[in-house]
């Protein structure tokens, strides 16, 4: 509160969207049951990897460190395939943002569709905008009671089923059911399922638009991949002003334009936006208000699209009487599409050539090295062979860098390293070399580990230490 009494910030007004049907609105529609079918049964798929291998398609199994999607497996070392593809989508974005406007943000985004998603079930229960603005008003009531609970309870339900599918691409889906509702679930489980299920209730029931606006960073940058042919929704201001009803223009006999100032196009916003205004960071593009306006015009015998999904180009071509031309081919849109292609190959280049056998091997720090009896030194490894191949491995061992360099490994073979099939083998390595062969200080040495059965070769670089002289 500021002297005076002025307030700093304005009072939040509540957004009652209204019922609207079109083009936009079935896109949506569409758009939204193929999300939501996807999110929710995908958990369920299942995938043959073989024996004590799990058979969920699409799974991160944090216990076992892995992470699977169909045939691919994707090892923690492998961390690096994440980061492509959330580089993917981050070029997506872009790429879609300057091509088509937000058309994330008013289709795809999940805010969007469990918001969309909840505000039918809140149309089912109170009725369209008039009837829930009328029953916010009335004084508590018990049928107001009841439609309020009633209402709540279902959006409980769907944000339960969402926090329960998110948990399940974590833990193999039917396991997780039948443990959740028996009460032998873990706790992190429980805890997780309820905060997802906490989250999705509060974003999509309360928070809403709200998180749209002021939640969410992607509207603060997403101008910056806008240009005057990027696809928005936009208001043909040059054909609807001046404005006004239909009925004073005809009794002052004055030139208006196409827009009748019947507030149809502000009434269905989800977010409460009058595009009328020109672009704004509300505005997520999702296009009902041009179905609003459609239906307006069509009712009046006037043409179609003076709310449209165009580019400002075509815009400017039309209010100057020229053929509107848009340019989808541009510098920003061939760049975004080189960097999703170059990543994208590369990506598969990698998993189509990437190694089944890894080899690390981490030397002693205390002490760098021990002098023996006959004075050769010793030096101390963990050696870790990876067999990332659903079948058990064996494996030989050398080493290679300093003449008469001796291998010891304890409790196994070096020519002959047994490992289980998708597992980790740790052995001890010592490394002997004969007095007066080991230079001073530290030397090169490389270690090989190769796959007896198909020939895969795995090399790993480290150093052998040795006294100063």
């Amino acid at each position: 509160m500021l002297a005076g009494g002025s307030k700093l910030y304005a009072d939040h007004v509540k957004v009652y969207p209204q019922r609207i049907w079109g083009k936009f609105r079935s896109i949506k529609w569409a758009i939204l049951a193929m999300l939501l079918l996807i999110y929710y049964l995908v958990p369920w798929i299942r995938w043959d990897r073989g024996p004590d291998a799990p058979d969920q398609a699409v799974l991160i199994d944090m216990a076992g460190r892995r992470a699977y999607f169909f045939w691919i497996e994707i090892w923690p070392q492998e961390v690096y395939y994440l980061a492509g593809l959330l580089i993917l989508g981050a070029f997506g974005l872009f790429f879609a943002t300057s091509l088509l406007g937000r058309v994330w943000c008013g289709f795809t985004c999940p805010q969007t569709v469990w918001t969309d998603l909840f505000m039918q079930v809140e149309r089912w229960v109170e009725g369209d905008r008039n009837a829930r603005i009328k029953l916010d008003g009335e004084p508590v009531s018990l049928g107001k009671s009841v439609r309020k609970l009633t209402k709540h309870g279902i959006w409980l339900l769907i944000a339960l089923a969402t926090g329960g599918a998110w948990a399940m691409y974590f833990d193999d889906a039917p396991t997780l059911l039948r443990n959740f509702f028996t009460g032998q679930a873990g706790e992190l489980q429980y805890v997780f399922v309820g905060l997802f299920t906490a989250t999705t209730y509060i974003l999509a029931g309360w928070a809403r638009e709200q998180v749209c606006i002021y939640m969410c960073p992607w509207p603060r940058f997403q101008a910056a991949m806008f240009d005057e042919h990027t696809m928005l929704v936009t208001y043909e201001e040059w054909r609807g002003e001046p404005r006004g009803p239909l009925k004073r223009a005809a009794a002052e006999d004055k030139p208006q334009g196409d827009c009748i100032d019947c507030g149809l196009c502000v009434r269905v916003c989800p977010t409460g936006v009058d595009i009328r205004q020109g672009q704004q960071l509300a505005c997520i593009g999702c296009g009902l208000c041009v179905d609003a306006c459609n239906s307006v015009m069509a009712k009046i015998n006037r043409p179609l699209e003076l709310i449209t999904y165009d580019a400002l180009s075509a815009q400017a071509d039309r209010a100057a009487g020229r053929p509107p031309k848009r340019r989808f081919i541009r510098p920003r849109t061939v760049v975004y599409f080189v960097m999703i292609l170059a990543v994208g190959i590369g990506m598969l280049a990698t998993l189509s050539q990437r190694a089944r056998l890894d080899v690390s091997l981490l030397a002693d720090r205390a002490p760098l090295f021990v002098r023996l009896k006959d004075g050769g030194i010793q030096n101390g490894y963990t050696l870790k062979i990876l067999n990332m191949l659903r079948e058990p491995g064996t494996f030989s061992l050398e080493v290679e860098g300093l003449p008469g360099i001796e291998t010891r490994l304890i409790g196994a073979d070096s020519s002959r390293i047994a490992v289980a099939p998708d597992d980790v083998g740790t052995f001890r390595l010592l490394l002997l070399v004969p007095k007066g062969a080991a230079p001073s200080g530290s030397s090169p040495i490389t270690v090989r580990v190769t796959n007896l059965a198909n020939g895969e070769v795995s090399i790993h670089d480290a150093t052998f230490n040795a006294p100063q002289q």
